[in-house]
C-alpha cells in the first residue's frame, strides 16, 4: 500500500489487528529489517496491528530529494499517522528510526502508549558520538575464509558475531533494503540528519511515562550506548539493556535476549496500564 503526502508515496505494509505499532526502520534498510526480527515476537501477541513503514528514499517508497531531511521526514510521518492511525498507538525504531521515533513522541506523546528504541540514532553528528573503544569481534574464521566478497566489507562494518547463521540473517533482513536505497538521496539526508529542534529536550519537559525498553549494543561501533544512557531520566517507566557481543546489527546476533525483551515491554503494555 502507499499513503501520498504531497507529491511524493511512501510505502507501508499492515500485519495483524488490534492495536496500532508504527514501526521505523533504519538508514538504508527497508521494512524487511523489521519484519525478520519481529514478526517472529508479535505471534505470541496477537491483538496489535503492525504498520511497517519503508522510510523515503529506501523501500519502495519515493526518493524525490526535496523530502531529504529528518523534519521533512518527520513531518511526512506525522502527517501518516494523523491519517492512517487515528487511535493510541505504539512506536518501535531501529537507529535512524530510533532518532525519528523520538521525533514522533516528541509531537505526539499524549498518543504513545509505548515506545520502543533499537541502537538508536541519540547524536545525528558522528564525530560527536560517544562510542565503545571494544574492537571484540567473535569470528568464525572457516566462514569468514568462504564469504562472498560481494557483501562482505558491508557485513563486516559493523558485525561482532561473524559467522554463518548471523550473516543469513543479514542477506535476508537487511541487505535488501541497503542494495535499493537511493544512494543519492541517503548522502544528502546525512547533510540534514539533526532535527531543527531539540527532540530531546522536548522529551524531557513530557516526563513520559508509558512503557519505554531501549535495547543496545556493548560493542556498537556506530550508535554506541552512553549517550542513550544519558536519556533515562526521562522516561519514568524505561528499561535499559547493553548487550554483550552485539554491535550496531543486535537483533540478528543476539535474538534471544532481543525476542525476550520485546516480549517483556509488550507484555507490561498489555498487562500494566496506567
Amino acid at each position: 500500500m502507499f499513503y501520498i503526502y504531497k507529491n511524493i508515496k511512501i510505502h507501508y505494509e499492515i500485519i495483524g489487528e488490534g492495536k496500532p505499532v508504527i514501526i521505523l526502520h533504519g538508514l538504508g534498510c527497508d521494512s524487511n529489517q523489521m519484519k525478520g526480527c519481529l514478526e517472529p515476537i508479535f505471534k505470541n501477541h496477537k491483538n496489535h496491528k503492525r504498520v511497517y513503514i519503508d522510510l523515503p528514499g529506501m523501500g519502495k517508497s519515493d526518493d524525490l530529494l526535496k523530502y531529504a531531511s529528518s523534519d521533512k521526514i518527520l513531518e511526512i510521518i506525522l502527517s501518516f499517522i494523523e491519517n492512517i492511525v487515528s487511535e493510541k498507538f505504539l512506536i518501535i525504531g531501529d537507529s535512524f528510526g530510533g532518532y525519528l521515533a523520538r521525533g514522533v513522541l516528541s509531537k505526539l506523546n499524549k498518543k504513545v502508549d509505548g515506545i520502543m528504541l533499537l541502537c538508536p540514532v541519540v547524536i545525528p553528528n558522528e564525530k560527536n558520538r560517544n562510542l565503545p573503544n571494544s574492537k571484540v569481534k567473535f569470528i568464525d574464521e572457516n566462514f569468514i575464509n568462504e564469504l562472498d566478497n560481494k557483501y562482505k566489507n558491508d557485513f563486516l562494518e559493523y558485525g561482532v558475531i561473524v559467522d554463518r547463521k548471523v550473516y543469513d540473517r543479514y542477506v535476508k533482513e537487511i541487505q535488501p533494503g541497503l542494495k535499493i536505497s537511493d544512494e543519492d538521496f541517503i548522502n544528502l539526508l546525512k547533510e540534514n540528519y539533526d532535527f531543527s529542534f531539540d527532540v530531546d529536550n522536548e522529551i524531557h519537559k513530557i516526563k513520559y511515562n508509558k512503557p519505554a525498553l531501549f535495547i543496545t549494543g556493548r560493542q556498537d561501533n556506530c550508535v554506541g550506548y552512553n549517550d542513550l544512557w544519558n536519556l533515562m531520566g526521562d522516561y519514568k517507566r524505561a528499561s535499559f539493556s547493553v548487550i554483550d557481543m552485539a554491535g550496531h546489527n543486535l537483533q540478528i546476533e543476539q535474538p534471544q535476549i532481543f525476542n525476550a525483551l520485546v516480549d517483556s515491554w509488550l507484555y507490561s503494555i498489555e498487562n500494566y496500564r496506567i
